[in-house]
């Protein structure tokens, strides 16, 4: 696929695709500007080449329907702030008004157009509205990673309509870091996989034995792979129906070469509650009525020792329930050891984002993705469908 310095935008109406998708607090201010920070270089760019910049974005799940409250006329004013030039806002995303603004615009102007999630059209990635989209514009830029992994309108069907389609610089970013990681990575290579339930990485667990040196499991799903292993974890969080699947995943990682490290302690407490009574125990000493919460201390240390010498970390899921300050030091201890490291360090998903930014560590990372779910599929090795359509449009010429 081309990049959109391959191609000349002058004059050009660029619809960019990008993920304004950010967190509002009840007064519809933003609470973290982090994505929008992260296309500017590729908006910039647009602007200082004298394109006419259309941008599209949705914004939480209206599912269909207008809802006010998801309106991107905050990102507008904020993207004023942040780009020094006034961002028009549209009324819509697709109809008559939004082309009459589009066909006035000169080079260098910005329209935001409204939530693409007004419209069924975009989530059943819907031919005729992303035929309406594509006609808006002389260019078509995806520079949206967070959404790559699904099939929308505006970052799939479109590129069958428009009559160039590229990538921008963020999805260039995200794509080249993870084969880095992956494909030719300098070794040890470690991944450290947390978060709730094996099945949600089952696919990612299993297509990355064939990639890393070393495994480190945490947060719920560690009581999984331990159980399976025939340790009684109490009352923690467990998936008996994949106890078999977790026990089969070590045995491959053994088989293969692959190190397996699973939490030895644990701090644990009767209920999840920030004031209940909580213990540090080792895994083998698991209270019967208690649960785990957070990787104890001997683990942390043990983790440490595994990531003393790793060249490359790529990292997915926190280890603890970290929202909780009693259940967080094993995580916000992952975080500053993977930042204290001398390797490549990659970390994907919204939970594993929030706990590097809690830490403090955020400008230590190599590099922190702008995608949970699209990164999850990197991992499990598929290519992502708004990729593999933009690859089908330069095949097209």
């Amino acid at each position: 696929m081309k990049s959109i310095k391959e191609i000349e935008i002058s004059d050009k109406s660029t619809l960019v695709r990008v993920d304004f998708n950010v967190p509002l607090d009840q007064n519809r201010n933003i609470k973290d500007d982090s994505r929008i920070r992260s296309v500017l270089p590729t908006l910039k760019y647009a602007l200082d080449q004298g394109a006419k910049l259309i941008i599209a974005s949705h914004l939480g799940r209206p599912k269909g329907e207008v809802v006010r409250g998801l309106s991107l006329s905050t990102v507008a004013r904020h993207l004023t702030r942040l780009l020094g030039k006034e961002t028009k806002m549209a009324p819509d995303c697709v109809g008559p008004e939004v082309r009459k603004l589009i066909s006035k615009m000169s080079s260098g102007e910005i329209l935001l157009l409204e939530n693409l999630r007004f419209h069924q059209g975009e989530q059943k990635d819907d031919d005729s509205f992303a035929k309406e989209l594509a006609g808006f514009c002389d260019l078509f830029v995806n520079d949206a990673f967070a959404v790559s992994h699904r099939a929308n309108a505006s970052v799939s069907a479109i590129t069958k309509y428009a009559p160039a389609s590229v990538a921008g610089f963020l999805l260039q970013k995200e794509l080249a870091y993870f084969s880095h990681a992956m494909n030719d990575p300098k070794r040890p290579l470690t991944a450290i996989i947390g978060g709730t339930k094996v099945s949600s990485k089952l696919g990612a667990l299993e297509n990355m034995l064939r990639h890393v040196d070393r495994f480190i499991i945490g947060g719920a799903m560690a009581n999984t792979f331990l159980k399976s292993s025939g340790v009684d974890v109490g009352k923690s969080r467990v998936e008996d129906d994949l106890l078999e699947v977790a026990r089969s995943i070590m045995e491959k990682a053994t088989e293969r070469g692959v190190k397996f490290y699973l939490p030895v302690d644990a701090v644990v407490a009767n209920r999840i509650d920030p004031e209940a009574e909580i213990k540090i125990v080792p895994i083998q000493e698991m209270p019967p009525d208690w649960m785990a919460l957070d990787i104890g201390p001997a683990t942390s240390l043990l983790y440490s020792a595994v990531l003393y010498d790793a060249k490359t970390i790529v990292w997915n899921g926190p280890l603890g329930i970290f929202e909780m300050d009693a259940f967080s030091r094993g995580t916000m201890a992952m975080a500053h050891t993977v930042a204290n490291s001398y390797a490549l360090t990659i970390a994907g998903g919204g939970d594993t984002d929030a706990a590097i930014r809690q830490a403090g560590e955020t400008e230590r990372i190599s590099y922190i993705s702008t995608g949970g779910g699209a990164f999850l599929c990197l991992l499990e090795g598929k290519v992502l469908p708004a990729v593999a359509a933009l690859e089908a449009a330069e095949q097209r010429g």
